[in-house]
């Protein structure tokens, strides 16, 4: 079963169960999808649902941050919930150690020296970690084992 579909299962039991909370959320990453799929003009493959799911998910967590600036609870508790909800359907996310390594091993393979090799490394991390995680953390930890 594919990954679109498992949502909209998903999103029919939570229907029946009366979750308005996670029915609403499921229909929005849902229409986010459609969207996605008349933008390519072709049906998604699990690899781009998984990508769609990322961006939400970044958005929900770049909301989360500004709403905690406000100190707006009412709104982190709200976005958090979403954020889980979507998470709930994407690969399970490396642990920050596992990163590292992965990291130092690519580093090693391309022959990367210094911050000016960072191009060469970011396009193979990124296409082996994709979905598994965090761009930001890998990028972080690309940096920091180039500058030293």
């Amino acid at each position: 079963m594919s990954l679109e579909n498992r949502l909209k299962d998903d999103m029919k039991t939570a229907m029946k169960a009366g979750e308005k909370k996670k029915v609403q959320t499921l229909r929005m990453a849902l229409a986010q999808l459609k969207d996605e799929r008349i933008r390519l003009m072709h049906e998604l493959n699990d690899d781009e649902t998984i990508t769609v799911l990322m961006r939400a998910v970044k958005s929900r967590k770049d909301s989360i941050e500004q709403y905690k600036k406000g100190n707006r609870q009412d709104l982190v508790d709200a976005e958090t919930y979403e954020m889980n909800i979507i998470q709930a359907y994407l690969p399970k996310q490396m642990d920050p150690e596992e990163v590292k390594r992965e990291v130092e091993t690519i580093i090693k393979s391309v022959g990367a020296k210094d911050m000016k090799d960072i191009g060469k490394v970011m396009g193979p991390l990124m296409a082996k970690l994709k979905g598994k995680a965090d761009g930001k953390l890998v990028q972080q930890f690309a940096r920091e084992i180039l500058s030293a």
